[in-house]
């Protein structure tokens, strides 16, 4: 079974920005669907983070899609970078991300992207051209790094509804996994 982990950002929980609207856009597609509260969000901290989520009956396969977006776009690198070697997921989606070393948005040195490489069959990060926080150098990075897709879509800050209502919805998201669009709604 299709199987999709989003992951909330710093000071945000399962029911911000497009959480819910990607989550009900997933399931109309098959997909088993987790958004969990990540632990103590005003404070993210990636070895915290991979705890919650590695001790919680969650499981990681060729099946498996993880998407986040600002701390939880760093999260989902995290996890990948401290999974077992001969565990490759489908996709990963990072909205948002940013170089945790350069940026004092949350606990974790820098992502060892040697160890992240291979992980996931598909790397693709959504960032925007002003984004306020998370500079779009950042994501270039990554993206380089992991040989993945850079979308950059211009003039949607960081991709939330407290500076723009629009972000309740992330329609790039349905033509990123591959959702049908006769069963999504826009």
């Amino acid at each position: 079974m299709k199987k999709a982990l989003i992951l909330h950002g710093t000071a945000a929980d399962p029911h911000s920005n497009w959480f819910d609207w990607l989550k009900e856009q997933l399931e109309n597609n098959g997909y088993k669907v987790w958004v969990p509260l990540l632990p103590n969000a005003k404070s993210p901290n990636m070895e915290a983070y991979r705890k919650f989520i590695f001790d919680s009956d969650w499981e990681f396969n060729a099946d498996s899609t993880i998407i986040g977006h600002s701390s939880g776009a760093v999260t989902v690198l995290s996890l990948l970078e401290a999974m077992p070697e001969n565990t490759i997921i489908d996709t990963a989606v990072m909205v948002g991300v940013y170089r945790p070393e350069e940026a004092n948005f949350s606990v974790g040195g820098a992502i060892d992207t040697e160890k992240v490489k291979g992980k996931a069959k598909r790397f693709v990060f959504v960032h925007s051209d002003n984004d306020p926080y998370c500079p779009l150098e950042h994501a270039k990075y990554f993206a380089d790094k992991l040989g993945g897709e850079l979308i950059v879509v211009p003039g949607q800050d960081h991709f939330v509804t407290r500076l723009n209502p629009v972000h309740n919805k992330l329609p790039e998201l349905i033509k990123i996994l591959h959702l049908d669009k006769n069963e999504t709604n826009i």
